[in-house]
Protein backbone atom coordinates (compact mmCIF):
# COMPACT_ATOMS: atom_id res chain seq x y z
CA UNK A 1 0.00 0.00 0.00
CA UNK A 2 1.33 3.43 -0.92
CA UNK A 3 2.39 5.71 1.90
CA UNK A 4 1.67 9.45 1.95
CA UNK A 5 4.56 11.83 1.86
CA UNK A 6 4.88 14.41 4.63
CA UNK A 7 3.76 17.10 2.20
CA UNK A 8 0.63 15.15 1.23
CA UNK A 9 -0.20 14.47 4.87
CA UNK A 10 0.21 18.17 5.70
CA UNK A 11 -2.13 19.21 2.85
CA UNK A 12 -4.73 16.67 3.91
CA UNK A 13 -4.49 17.82 7.52
CA UNK A 14 -4.94 21.45 6.46
CA UNK A 15 -7.93 20.56 4.26
CA UNK A 16 -9.84 18.82 7.05
CA UNK A 17 -8.77 21.33 9.71
CA UNK A 18 -10.03 24.26 7.64
CA UNK A 19 -13.12 22.44 6.30
CA UNK A 20 -14.33 19.98 8.92
CA UNK A 21 -17.25 17.73 7.96
CA UNK A 22 -20.56 19.03 9.23
CA UNK A 23 -22.81 16.21 10.36
CA UNK A 24 -26.44 17.04 10.69
CA UNK A 25 -29.75 15.50 11.65
CA UNK A 26 -30.95 15.19 8.06
CA UNK A 27 -29.40 11.75 7.49
CA UNK A 28 -27.74 12.78 4.24
CA UNK A 29 -24.16 11.97 5.28
CA UNK A 30 -22.08 9.18 3.75
CA UNK A 31 -22.11 6.80 6.73
CA UNK A 32 -25.82 7.31 7.36
CA UNK A 33 -26.59 6.43 3.76
CA UNK A 34 -24.36 3.34 3.92
CA UNK A 35 -26.05 2.23 7.12
CA UNK A 36 -29.44 2.41 5.42
CA UNK A 37 -28.42 0.27 2.47
CA UNK A 38 -25.79 -2.20 3.64
CA UNK A 39 -24.89 -4.55 6.45
CA UNK A 40 -21.46 -5.83 7.31
CA UNK A 41 -20.95 -9.46 8.20
CA UNK A 42 -17.85 -11.51 8.82
CA UNK A 43 -17.26 -14.70 6.85
CA UNK A 44 -14.38 -17.13 6.70
CA UNK A 45 -11.83 -17.21 3.87
CA UNK A 46 -13.23 -20.36 2.26
CA UNK A 47 -16.69 -18.79 1.98
CA UNK A 48 -15.31 -15.47 0.71
CA UNK A 49 -13.20 -17.22 -1.93
CA UNK A 50 -16.17 -19.31 -3.07
CA UNK A 51 -18.47 -16.30 -3.39
CA UNK A 52 -15.83 -14.23 -5.20
CA UNK A 53 -14.97 -17.07 -7.59
CA UNK A 54 -18.65 -17.70 -8.36
CA UNK A 55 -19.25 -13.96 -8.87
CA UNK A 56 -16.38 -13.70 -11.34
CA UNK A 57 -17.49 -16.80 -13.23
CA UNK A 58 -21.09 -15.57 -13.46
CA UNK A 59 -20.14 -11.93 -14.19
CA UNK A 60 -22.02 -10.73 -11.11
CA UNK A 61 -21.18 -8.98 -7.87
CA UNK A 62 -20.71 -10.93 -4.64
CA UNK A 63 -23.86 -9.22 -3.31
CA UNK A 64 -25.87 -10.58 -6.25
CA UNK A 65 -24.56 -14.11 -5.61
CA UNK A 66 -25.48 -13.93 -1.92
CA UNK A 67 -28.91 -12.46 -2.73
CA UNK A 68 -29.61 -15.33 -5.17
CA UNK A 69 -28.49 -17.94 -2.63
CA UNK A 70 -30.74 -16.46 0.06
CA UNK A 71 -33.70 -16.18 -2.32
CA UNK A 72 -33.28 -19.84 -3.31
CA UNK A 73 -33.33 -20.89 0.36
CA UNK A 74 -36.41 -18.78 1.07
CA UNK A 75 -38.19 -20.19 -1.97
CA UNK A 76 -37.33 -23.74 -0.90
CA UNK A 77 -38.92 -23.16 2.52
CA UNK A 78 -42.11 -21.69 1.08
Amino acid sequence: MAQMTDEEAQRLDEKWTENPPKPGPSGTGYFTQCKKTAHTITIDNVTANYINTKAIADHKTPAQIIREMVQERITAVL
